[in-house]
């Protein structure tokens, strides 16, 4: 069984937001995005994937097809295939998100 203590893998570089792998196969990716203030991933979009966003620490301003949100602890939305999303963080405090995106693009 393939198991991660997740707030062990947070890391956060002031230059840029971090991926860090958690798990992973030719179909999927599971990733920490972590982002300190002002860090964002820049908006773009995948043709043929769907892609998770689930907050764990902090509030992000997500971006889906045209429309933005702030999701706090708890909270997920869902980008499908071929919609922009993208994410930022402009709250005071660190931002950590659980991103699964199927299939690996």
């Amino acid at each position: 069984m393939e198991t991660r203590k997740v707030d062990a893998e947070v890391l956060f570089s002031d230059e840029k937001m971090q991926k860090v792998p958690l798990f992973g196969s030719e179909k999927y990716f599971c990733d920490l995005y972590c982002l300190r203030k002002g860090q964002a991933q820049r908006i773009h979009a995948h043709p043929e994937s769907d892609k998770i966003y689930y907050v764990i620490r902090g509030s992000g301003r997500i971006h889906i097809a045209g429309e933005e949100r702030d999701l706090g602890p708890g909270e997920a939305a869902v980008a499908r295939p071929g919609e922009d999303h993208g994410v930022r963080n402009e709250a005071d405090d660190d931002l950590v998100l659980l991103v699964f995106m199927t299939p690996r693009p």
